[in-house]
């Protein structure tokens, strides 16, 4: 930076600080920082200048000096600001070049980011900063935020790059709310989070059919808010959950204090019953099993041994169970259809993919949970869902009459340490009230239970 430029600077902001009463200290400072500034900063003398804006109010006092803005760690006010979102198909190369950085400092960077971020992640739509010294000199930040928790700052000068991590805190919240409609009409209509939404869909995925929720019920729930520099970017765990369906009360406990951490029922026991309830989420029943159902291609009655999910294409497919695969292929009727066996009692089969997974085939192990495929129109289908078929000793069956006896609870030494946290959720809950146009006397939730 030349003097004549360090100069105007300095004048411009003799004329907006002139009438402060920290008018001469500020000044002082700036014409400090602008002498130190017309040499390159490496990163270690950029990590000295950052201050927050807590610190500087602190440093201020409360005398009446605007405080400047800050973003990154970095006092905006002292540079020339480019904001901008990635527009796809650019590179990183494309964007430093289009402000002036020579091709020498970019490969720089590359090479030094090794280990740090490949600058082939770049994302489309995610946003970008360029910090330079004045509105014609080299940019010397270049920073990049591909998400709310996380930033790469880019130092030009030096050829150094740092992945900063913003500080996360969490908020315990409870919310409840009555269905009229669908979970997530419910959700939105509170002022909730889909991700609220599906973090409570996962809490009960094992008890609890989403597609059939009935006008009435309602949820309580407690859960965890994360929050980056004081605004708010995500859910975090749900604690605990009650719902109420037509009077039969529904509780998830989270515990962790065990190898075995998850969600518990009051007693203890597992919420995970062996099988989740359907293999996609998100979606609606549009044609249940029906022994003598009209095929809308066929035009004739065939049964319907499965229950069809519909839901976008693309939407993906969970195994509902622990297993392994013995078929992944493609038939005329069928489509793209991948079979789990689960043991010797019970199989799964899924039709009608779009495509599988990476490394779904005959022989494959998987997960409950894990995608296998995604939702697709393929063989005889109108439209985009899967027909989910379960088997039982060799015979299909309507996996939603099913029931499966209930998993073995926590060791009896681990009881006491579950129903000390059990307690204070179940209290928590309890203290929730419950939505207003729910004034049923049968859907009030039960007392804590005896420990």
């Amino acid at each position: 930076m030349d003097l004549p430029n360090i100069m105007r600077k300095y004048i411009a902001y003799v004329n907006r600080y002139k009438s402060s009463l920290l008018g001469g200290l500020v000044l002082l400072g700036f014409g400090m920082s602008m002498l130190w500034r017309s040499a390159p900063l490496t990163l270690s003398t950029a990590r000295a200048s950052m201050v927050s804006a807590d610190e500087w109010s602190e440093l201020m006092g409360d005398l009446p000096i605007v405080v400047p803005t800050m973003k990154y760690g970095f006092v905006l006010d002292t540079f020339h600001v480019t904001e901008g979102l990635i527009q796809p198909n650019r590179f990183f190369a494309d964007i430093l070049m289009d402000y002036g950085v020579p091709w020498e400092k970019i490969q720089q960077l590359v090479a030094n980011a090794k280990g740090t971020f490949d600058v082939r992640q770049l994302r489309a739509g995610k946003p970008f900063m360029i910090l330079s010294p004045d509105v014609d000199a080299m940019p010397q930040y270049f920073i990049y935020e591909p998400s709310p928790f996380i930033y790469y700052l880019f130092d030009i000068y030096a050829g150094e790059v740092r992945r900063v991590e913003r500080p996360l805190t969490t908020q315990v919240r409870t919310a409840s709310g009555l269905i009229e409609s669908s979970l997530w009409n419910t959700m939105v209509d509170n002022g909730l989070s889909f991700e609220l939404a599906a973090k409570l869909e996962d809490a009960f995925q094992w008890t609890l059919d989403f597609h059939h929720l009935q006008r009435g019920d309602f949820f309580k729930v407690v859960y965890e808010e994360q929050y980056v520099e004081g605004r708010p970017v995500g859910i975090g765990r749900v604690l605990a959950a009650y719902y109420n369906n037509l009077g039969t009360e529904y509780y998830a406990i989270w515990y962790d204090q065990t190898e075995e951490e998850g969600y518990y029922d009051l007693e203890g026991r597992p919420m995970n019953k062996g099988f989740l309830k359907a293999p996609v989420k998100y979606a609606r029943i549009s044609s249940a099993y029906n022994p003598r159902r009209f095929h809308p291609i066929l035009k004739r009655v065939r049964p319907h041994l499965g229950t069809d999910y519909a839901a976008p294409y693309g939407t993906p497919i969970l195994a509902v169970g622990d297993g392994v695969v013995v078929k992944a292929g493609y038939t005329r009727g069928n489509g793209n259809y991948v079979k789990i066996k689960h043991d010797d009692t019970y199989a799964t089969q899924y039709l009608h993919m779009q495509r599988f997974a990476k490394g779904i085939r005959v022989g494959a192990h998987v997960r409950q949970g894990q995608v296998i495929g995604y939702v697709g129109a393929t063989g005889l289908a109108t439209g985009p869902h899967v027909c989910f078929r379960f088997w039982k000793n060799g015979r299909q069956v309507d996996h939603r009459r099913l029931t499966f006896p209930p998993p073995k609870p926590l060791p009896k030494e681990e009881l006491p340490a579950f129903f000390a946290v059990r307690d204070q959720y179940v209290r928590m809950l309890q203290q929730v009230p419950e939505p207003q146009a729910c004034e049923r006397e049968d859907s009030k939730p039960s007392s804590l239970p005896d420990t």
